[in-house]
């Protein structure tokens, strides 16, 4: 009997470079925010980041995005680093795409296509995985002539959990069948979940929004006492989720959505619209914010974007400030001998974000810092609409 072989199947960690343009007006420290983030979804995706690349244009160039002279560094640090993957911060195009890959002959994602891979490695349900594919084709079509052919693909990795080698093989009039077949169970599920939203009987719908990785999942867990998953990455929520929350006695759903991103790509918000509905149909809405982020306040505009796109940005809204016990005084508002100190809830509710908010409610979810005063006020007004909708239960409070 000969020896036994044993074969190492990890995956060995990507190691990828990133490239992000500057456009006029935009300033230094955006650019630097835009790129922290990207450098974050690689995280997630399971790469590490070893080189960040920037250029300043007018606009993108038509052929390599970044210009020749750009691209041919980028090839140099490339090549000599071994890098595995080249990054860029916005989606190319499927001619962009196939010359940079042509001169770098690296593996070239965009930020679309790096979305939707991590989406794809969390989608869990049925209704995920098929919404997925289906973003996942949409991108795919146009790009099928690239230089990657399924061959190379197979050697896996971020960017490359794809639907299937079947669908990378097949030519553009199988993927447009398998496109319409997966809308065709989309609308099937859409329908499942529409008659299961139906059966929840008369209860108010609260819905929690915000941008990615704020703390919805910790705070779905804290007020409903379940155990949604929850962790420091973007995405981590991909499923909807809605539990029945109490509060002394008035009951109540409650339903955590997928984080919202800056330039989220096209394909997946159409796809993800049925999962979203959870948001429009809701009574009323709980935009937590993380308030430790340097950039929250350009956050909360891409949700309230992503909402108005939704048809949900006129909903009755409480602002939730999350994370106060992480929040950091900007320098700008600090005098350069003044050493740093951290803000009190009272501090919290005399600033701009008290007062340009109502209601707004400031907390520590992890901490469980003024959890109460937030559930007295979720509590109170999910009972003005209980009441106002349902006035022959009034004698339950």
């Amino acid at each position: 009997m000969g020896k036994q072989k044993y074969y190492d199947t990890a995956l060995k960690q990507e190691r990828a470079v990133l490239v992000g343009v500057i456009m006029p007006g935009e300033k230094p420290e955006q650019t630097k925010e835009y790129l922290e983030e990207l450098a974050f979804l690689v995280d997630t995706a399971g790469g590490k980041v070893e080189k960040v690349f920037t250029q300043r244009m007018s606009k993108p160039d038509r052929a390599t995005f970044v210009g020749t002279g750009k691209l041919e560094e980028i090839q140099a640090y490339v090549k000599a680093e071994e890098i595995d993957m080249v990054v860029f911060d916005d989606e190319l195009s499927p001619s962009q795409l196939r010359n940079i890959e042509r001169e770098l002959q690296v593996k070239v994602l965009d930020r679309s296509n790096l979305i939707l891979d991590i989406f794809a490695g969390r989608a869990q349900t049925a209704q995920a995985k098929t919404q997925v594919e289906l973003a996942q084709l949409q991108y795919l079509l146009p790009r099928l002539t690239r230089l990657w052919t399924h061959l190379e693909r197979q050697k896996g990795g971020i960017g490359m959990r794809g639907p299937g080698e079947t669908q990378i093989e097949s030519d553009r009039r199988m993927i447009l069948e398998k496109i319409s077949l997966l809308k065709e169970r989309l609308k099937l599920i859409d329908r499942q979940n529409e008659t299961q939203r139906k059966n929840r009987g008369q209860l108010i719908r609260v819905a929690l929004v915000g941008y990615t990785n704020v703390g919805k999942s910790t705070i779905m867990n804290m007020l409903s006492k379940s155990d949604v998953f929850a962790e420091n990455k973007l995405f981590a929520t991909l499923d909807t989720t809605v539990r029945k929350v109490v509060i002394e006695n008035l009951p109540f759903l409650l339903s955590d959505t997928v984080g919202f991103i800056r330039k989220l790509p096209h394909h997946l918000v159409e796809c993800f619209k049925s999962t979203l509905d959870e948001v429009r149909e809701a009574d009323i809405l709980v935009h937590v914010v993380d308030v430790s982020h340097p950039n929250f306040e350009d956050q909360i505009h891409t949700v309230n974007e992503t909402l108005k796109d939704l048809g949900a940005r006129d909903k009755e809204t409480i602002m939730v400030f999350n994370k106060i016990d992480a929040y950091v005084t900007p320098e700008t508002d600090r005098h350069e001998d003044e050493e740093e100190a951290p803000l009190t809830l009272a501090d919290f509710k005399k600033s701009w974000m008290a007062h340009h908010n109502d209601p707004a409610i400031f907390i520590s979810a992890t901490l469980k810092e003024n959890v109460e005063e937030f559930k007295q006020l979720l509590y109170d007004k999910v009972k003005v609409l209980h009441t106002t909708r349902y006035p022959y239960d009034k004698l339950l409070y």
